[in-house]
């Protein structure tokens, strides 16, 4: 099956080390049913852009919560490995509060189609889905770039804006209180009027 917005994500059960009690639990899919999901695949432990991705991502996990939204991370390391990482280096200690999932096999970044298979490690996959399980947006970028958890903010807020409002769609660069449009045959190639001048950067 190829990965798509709209298609089920796939399922899967794994071991996580929970940061803030230190303790190791059984991590399904089903388990964050009825919620939103990022699911966040990175290299490694112990590296470098790692460090500064999972920091980022802990610096806005208030805001997420707030949104309804649970984090998953998942490398192909050990809970045990997770657990040194997230106590020694300085980016993480006492910082991190999401689970850190372990796929030592390779199996789910496999399954979610970001598996290098020469390096034994996942790219930088990172997946949003929604309360019903179904992936609603993604990115796999290069391992030596880190991503931008501003933008996810933004497309979490998007996506959840059209799943309540299912007859309007959110042009480039919305935010919330930025004008919609109501797609319609009458405004087909007539967009530019339906949004007020000054209300996005490119018009």
């Amino acid at each position: 099956m190829v990965l798509q917005p709209g298609v089920k994500a796939p399922e899967f059960e794994i071991d996580a080390y929970d940061p803030t009690n230190g303790e190791i639990k059984k991590v399904k899919l089903e388990d964050f049913k009825g919620k939103w999901l990022v699911l966040c695949f990175y290299p490694a432990d112990f590296t470098f852009v790692c460090a500064t991705e999972l920091a980022a991502m802990n610096n806005v996990y208030d805001e997420l919560k707030k949104l309804g939204v649970e984090v998953l991370s998942i490398s192909t390391d050990t809970v045990f490995d997770h657990k040194g990482w997230v106590e020694q280096e300085p980016l993480l200690k006492g910082r991190v509060k999401h689970l850190m999932g372990s796929d030592p096999t390779g199996k789910v970044a496999r399954a979610y189609g970001v598996y290098k298979e020469d390096e034994g490690v996942a790219f930088r996959g990172r997946f949003i889905i929604d309360p019903d399980g179904v992936i609603q947006a993604y990115e796999v970028v290069t391992l030596n770039m880190g991503r931008n958890v501003n933008e996810l903010l933004r497309q979490i807020k998007a996506l959840q804006y059209i799943r309540e409002h299912p007859d309007e769609v959110t042009p480039a660069q919305w935010e919330p209180g930025k004008p919609t449009i109501k797609p319609s045959i009458k405004i087909a190639g007539r967009v530019g009027e339906q949004i007020p001048k000054g209300s996005y950067p490119y018009w």
